[in-house]
């Protein structure tokens, strides 16, 4: 019997220990086993697998990468919060089998086949988890404890009548296509089976004029319905001869159901459907805080994994934190802290090698503090030597159209689409953004970070006056503790302190940006809100956690989206309501972590104020409507006892502007998570629709204390498609939990 394939887990620079890897017949499950005992150590389903990354992209084959060439080196990305696997595969041959193997079992190249793989996944991992004494076959006994394990509490005779049905060997167990036939018998969806005959003349098909009538009629499709309804068909329909008929079965009804196009979320915005050609000022920009830390803010661990994990997740606003460190090396960790320290050169060596894979859009601000000392000029230039090496960095001077476009009108603001695969370094700058243009010449006197920052814009207008000869004293400290070379790194995100709309209008660049406490955030927006929404027309503003948050907890990002804020940080590894809208509002447009505000918030004499909706621009409020009908195989919550079945409710919530926020939930259904029905109509108004986030959650009820978490789902009001929608729901951490899901019906009125 063939062993498997010989290949090197690593879990540091000194644990390296061969195994053999193997992927079974069923293509759907990998055992490995050590090479000195023959002992199976593991296996893990391929559905359990997120991605496969290829050489040193992971902390642990970086710590190894002298030792081992690139090119036989991948990573095995599970979902949820599993460990990562190291692999060193013998040769390069080898590892691009097994990369690309694998990469073709998880990215199937069409949504039926990733139905099908989930189900058939599904089916097969109930069975190996009842099937007790392993004998391919499963008794009634083993049923019932199956029913436990999937959240169903089913009536003993209905469950032994759906057992004897499936047995058609008449043997008293189930094995093979008769356990499938008990799982499509339990799975029977009477729901969508009644929305299906109630467009079927004949009750058995859907012709191609009444799947057209449906498309039209409930799902709301305007434009090309026959031809939408040939196309479904020929996807989703999985008899032969049914296709050859245009016609659509039950099963491939639910299959469209269950599909990308049958999903709540429009499925044309999932590519880049907006406009990318505006003001860098115009977007909202997905943003991390801190993005080194994968921990709490105070003893975490500091890792390249965080900074890959973000921007796997769509971040392009991350948080590069420099300090002094030995030999003028600078390290980068949490200042003033117990956090772990990882060395400056391998947080640019990962950002060169990581930062499009998932979108070319540009990382507006890799922010960075630099080391300051004056004994560590030298490690400033190091960071700059190490910044040198990302490719088609912007961090450069500007060249090209780019020297000639800023400095023919420095008011303007870069646009993403013209900065593809760039950087921008978001710092501390000597001068302004004209003076690194231009190249040597005077300067005005930059306005520093520091106490002195009144002076120094007074001296900054005196040297305004005279010519620019005379430099203030904060251009004086800067040129004194910041290295010219790193300097001119910085080009379109200036850091400049924020002393009031009033001063920004008058002396504030759109190449320049603030940085706001959440707490001063609120207070700007509770007492200036339309000048804060103004302000973010034309220049960029990012907000941070506050340092009280040392546990790496989040605020809410939503009332900072309301005033247009564009560069709202959270910490990526904390798990909460706070990700889920972050991670809701940039699952569209691509996932480039880009998303274009609303009209009303991109022009600078707007009267928008969140806090008051009838000064937007624009129709009337609007209602959204939401029948929660069913559930489907929903999961079980962790740590729960052996046996218990939840009793699921579900909750809708609104986050938008103050008017809109608001929440309303289904009743419960009492022991069943497998397929609850709740019919139930939930309805909302909504003032400022163009804001709001709605967000889909499934709890476990519970009378004596909190409800449990089951699953979520968050998108944009702007992506919702209606009709009859499946939502595909998340884990607390983001990561999908196939094939739970809620089936709805959405309805939008003005």
């Amino acid at each position: 019997m063939q062993q498997g394939t010989l290949m090197r887990k690593v879990k540091s620079k000194s644990w390296k220990k061969q195994r053999y890897f193997k992927l079974q017949e069923d293509c759907m499950t990998i055992w490995y086993q050590s090479k000195r005992t023959g002992k199976t150590e593991s296996a893990f389903s391929i559905s359990d697998v997120e991605t496969v990354r290829e050489g040193h992209q992971s902390e642990v084959l970086q710590s190894v990468a002298e030792e081992f060439p690139p090119e036989r080196c991948f990573t095995i990305v599970f979902y949820g919060r599993r460990g990562n696997l190291d692999l060193v595969a013998g040769s390069a041959e080898e590892a691009q089998c097994w990369v690309q193997g694998l990469r073709q079992l998880i990215e199937p190249r069409s949504f039926p086949l990733t139905f099908a793989l989930v189900c058939r996944t599904w089916i097969r991992d109930w069975f190996q988890k009842a099937d007790k004494n392993k004998d391919g076959r499963m008794n009634f006994k083993e049923v019932q404890r199956l029913l436990k394990m999937m959240n169903v509490d089913m009536n003993e005779d209905h469950a032994l009548r759906l057992f004897q049905d499936a047995d058609k060997s008449e043997s008293g167990t189930l094995e093979g296509e008769e356990f499938v036939l008990f799982y499509k018998a339990l799975t029977q969806r009477e729901e969508v089976l009644s929305l299906f005959q109630e467009y079927s003349e004949d009750g058995k098909k859907l012709t191609l004029l009444e799947l057209a009538d449906f498309l039209r009629e409930e799902q709301l499709e305007d434009e090309g319905t026959e031809e939408l309804a040939m196309e479904l068909i020929d996807k989703y329909e999985p008899s032969e001869t049914a296709r050859a008929r245009h016609v659509l079965s039950a099963d491939g009804f639910l299959m469209y159901l269950c599909s990308l196009e049958g999903s709540i979320f429009n499925p044309q915005h999932r590519g880049l459907w907006q406009d990318m050609s505006q003001p860098l000022c115009h977007y909202f920009i997905s943003s991390s805080h801190n993005t080194y830390l994968i921990e709490d803010q105070l003893r975490g661990h500091s890792s390249i994994e965080g900074y890959i994990r973000a921007l796997k997740r769509g971040c392009r606003c991350l948080e590069v934190d420099c300090w002094d460190g030995p030999n003028g090396e600078p390290m980068v960790y949490h200042g003033h802290t117990f956090t772990s320290k990882i060395p400056f050169r391998e947080v640019v060596s990962t950002l060169g090698k990581t930062s499009w894979g998932n979108s070319s859009s540009p990382l507006p601000s890799m922010g960075m503090s630099p080391p300051s000392s004056h004994p560590q000029r030298y490690g400033q230039s190091t960071a700059v030597q190490g910044i040198s090496v990302l490719p088609e960095s912007a961090a450069r001077r500007a060249q090209g159209p780019w020297r000639h476009w800023v400095a023919q009108d420095a008011s303007l603001s870069p646009i993403p689409q013209e900065l593809k695969h760039k950087i921008l370094l978001k710092g501390k700058k000597i001068g302004r953004l004209e003076d690194t243009l231009d190249g040597p010449g005077d300067e005005a006197p930059d306005v520093s970070d520091d106490d002195n920052g009144a002076e120094a814009e007074e001296e900054r207008r005196r040297a305004k006056v005279n010519g620019g000869t005379q430099h203030g004293s904060a251009l004086q400290k800067d040129k004194e503790t910041l290295a010219q070379a790193l300097s001119d790194c910085v080009i379109y995100c200036k850091n400049v302190p924020f002393r009031g709309f009033q001063e920004a209008r008058s002396h504030s660049r759109p190449s320049e940006i603030s940085s706001l406490s959440e707490a001063k955030a609120r207070k700007l927006i509770r007492d200036e809100g339309n000048e804060f929404v103004r302000h973010n027309a034309w220049q960029l503003t990012r907000i941070y956690p506050s340092g009280m948050r040392t546990d790496s907890s989040n605020y809410s990002p939503q009332e900072m989206w309301n005033v247009g804020c564009q560069i709202v940080a959270l910490n990526f590894q904390t798990a909460g309501m706070e990700m889920d809208l972050c991670d809701g509002l940039f699952s569209q447009n691509g996932c480039c972590g880009y998303v274009l505000k609303p009209s009303f918030m991109r022009d600078k004499e707007t009267l928008f104020n969140p806090s008051d909706p009838s000064s937007r621009e624009g129709p009337g409020p609007i209602t959204l409507t939401i029948q929660i009908i069913s559930g489907q195989q929903l999961p079980k919550v962790a740590n729960s006892k052996e046996g218990a079945i939840i009793d699921p409710l579900v909750r809708v919530e609104i986050y938008g502007v103050p008017a809109d926020q608001g929440h309303q939930e289904t009743k419960y259904i009492e022991n069943n998570g497998f397929n609850p029905r709740w019919d139930e109509t939930l309805q909302f108004q909504l003032h400022v629709p163009e804001l709001a986030l709605i967000r889909f959650v499934v709890e476990d009820y519970d009378k004596t204390s909190r409800n449990d978490f089951v699953g979520q789902f968050t998108l944009a009001f702007a992506n919702i498609k209606p009709g009859y929608r499946h939502i595909h729901l998340l884990s607390k951490d983001g990561t999908s939990i196939p094939p739970s899901s809620l089936f709805v019906h959405i309805r939008i009125t003005e």
